[in-house]
């Protein structure tokens, strides 16, 4: 049993909540909470960390879930200061790192029971450039699953997926919905152009309403930064500005809001 927190292992979990650097580095991301834990591929799970109180009162749930030797049992208060939470419950994990690539999320089998298994599904892409609230990031992730969205883009100063806010507010979708962090994102979006992919910008300038376009087709929609929106190079390379109407005196919508919109719009017109 761990009951030091200057314990190696303790050391590195703190570092993995608090620095992306050190996520970047030994590829690897802590989860908390029972069902982050179990809904977390095995093949992926590096270790298991449980408080003590927890592991009297869950034995058998605990070692049905995982195998001795990637189980660690950590005392109370120590696993208090490895937490990232104020009322920890008492069980974590540190999970592997998983790289796809653009061409990954481009092509996705249909995972509908109804259709074949080798049927390719148009893709269905969120592109997001410069988004830095880690809610709003995990939100957009846990939607996208919801919303049959094959795959998430996200330019290079995008906020960490891995940070522990983002990873609570995805529910288990992280382990789902494919991602991938790209160095150019406007090269990014001309490559999804030339693969025949149709960008719609959300944009307060846009001429078209966004129930209008066909989203039945390969489809991305580009979501910018909170603040500032996206970038006028990255508008200018979209296929179309699309708009979501809007009363009153508001300007815009959360960007996680907004990102809902479009992307359940398009399963709408996909069922």
């Amino acid at each position: 049993m761990i009951t030091s927190t200057s314990n190696n292992q303790v050391k590195h979990i703190i570092n993995l909540n608090k620095k992306a650097k050190e996520r970047k580095s030994s590829k690897e991301f802590v989860v908390e909470g029972i069902r982050m834990v179990k809904e977390a591929p095995k093949e992926r799970i590096v270790k298991v960390y449980i408080s003590e109180n927890y592991y009297k009162d869950n034995e058998k749930l605990i070692l049905d879930l995982i195998n001795n030797d990637k189980l660690e049992i950590v005392d109370n208060t120590v696993f208090c200061k490895m937490s990232d939470t104020q009322t920890p419950q008492g069980i974590m994990a540190v999970v592997a790192m998983e790289n796809k690539s653009l061409e990954d999320i481009v092509s996705v089998k249909n995972t509908n029971k109804d259709l074949s298994d080798n049927k390719i599904k148009a893709p269905l892409l969120i592109c997001l450039e410069n988004l830095q609230d880690p809610g709003n990031l995990g939100t957009i992730i846990r939607m996208a699953e919801g919303a049959g969205a094959t795959g998430v883009i996200m330019s290079s100063n995008t906020v960490d997926v891995y940070n522990p806010k983002t990873i609570r507010s995805t529910m288990g979708s992280l382990y789902r919905v494919p991602f991938v962090y790209v160095e150019d994102f406007y090269e990014t979006i001309s490559k999804l152009r030339d693969l025949g992919i149709n960008t719609y910008a959300a944009h307060l300038k846009g001429e078209n309403v966004y129930t209008g376009p066909d989203f039945t087709k390969p489809t991305a929609f580009l979501i910018g930064n909170e603040g500032n929106g996206l970038t006028d190079k990255a508008s200018a390379l979209a296929s179309s500005l699309i708009k979501i109407p809007m009363e009153g005196e508001v300007e815009s919508l959360n960007a996680a809001i907004a990102t809902t919109i479009l992307s359940y719009e398009a399963l709408r017109q996909r069922l």
